[in-house]
């Protein structure tokens, strides 16, 4: 079904390998395009609970975009492929069901964008992120200016995206960028764990948690906190909320439904 991803499942999880080793897993505009079909159909699969993205091979997750596309851009085609990788990573983050980025080498530009979008990440020891954008002569069009900052401050992000410089996996830890370091021959299965720690949990309330961080990152404190009362109020609707409650009291695991 693609040329430059691998879509697997099992148990549960959606593992989406981008298959490009021979250019690092470079981005291209048909791997922005595989990638936004393999999350529709992770999406609309109720069997998917937790999707784990990666790149093939161990020297890179993704490490940036495909050169030789990039330097054929136009400004009106240059915007239009920056909006077009926008939409489809904002899909991502905004998928209804955790995505875990195993970054597994290098993670650059456009990669560590992708890496952004996801709701959290894992790095190997190995691992490098970075955005070095800047030394092509052009700025970060995946959502890179917008999601640094968020994650790791201002002031560092501006660092990172005006020396263009990597950031080794102890130095993304430290900062924000990622969310844990694992040697690399143990990061997959680092990864499953906590992906089968999160099935364990309510699909509902997990699809809402996603939405009330990533909504209320954007509002204030007053308007987040309403949101989240809100929220609330439908999880205390679900079967789910009915169910956890009660296995709670009756001492033995849940057995949720998603609904």
């Amino acid at each position: 079904m693609f040329e430059n991803l691998i879509y697997e499942k099992k148990n549960g999880l959606a593992y989406v390998t981008v298959n490009r080793p021979a250019v690092r897993n470079a981005l291209n505009a048909q791997t922005i395009r595989e990638l936004k079909s393999a999350f529709e159909q992770a999406k609309s699969d109720d069997e998917v609970r937790v999707v784990i993205l990666t790149g093939a091979g161990d020297k890179a997750f993704v490490a940036g975009a495909d050169i030789n596309e990039l330097a054929t851009q136009t400004p009106v085609a240059g915007k239009e492929f920056a909006l077009a990788g926008q939409a489809v990573f904002d899909s991502i983050e905004r998928l209804g069901k955790p995505v875990i980025a195993a970054v597994n080498g290098y993670a650059l530009g456009g990669g560590c964008e992708l890496a952004m979008a996801c709701t959290f990440r894992i790095a190997s020891e190995n691992a490098v992120l970075g955005q070095p954008e800047v030394k092509l002569g052009i700025i970060p069009g995946y959502g890179g200016s917008q999601r640094l900052p968020r994650l790791v401050g201002k002031g560092r992000a501006l660092q990172i995206l005006l020396t263009g410089d990597m950031v080794p996996a102890a130095e993304a830890l430290r900062i924000g960028l990622v969310n844990q370091v694992v040697p690399q021959a143990e990061l997959m299965s680092t990864v499953e764990s906590i992906a089968r720690k999160i099935m364990a949990n309510a699909p509902v309330a997990l699809r809402l948690c996603i939405e009330a961080v990533n909504r209320g990152m954007e509002m204030t404190t007053d308007e987040g906190q309403f949101l989240e009362a809100s929220l609330f109020g439908l999880c205390c609707a679900t079967d789910d909320m009915k169910e956890g409650t009660r296995s709670f009291l009756e001492k033995r695991p849940p057995d949720f439904k998603g609904r």
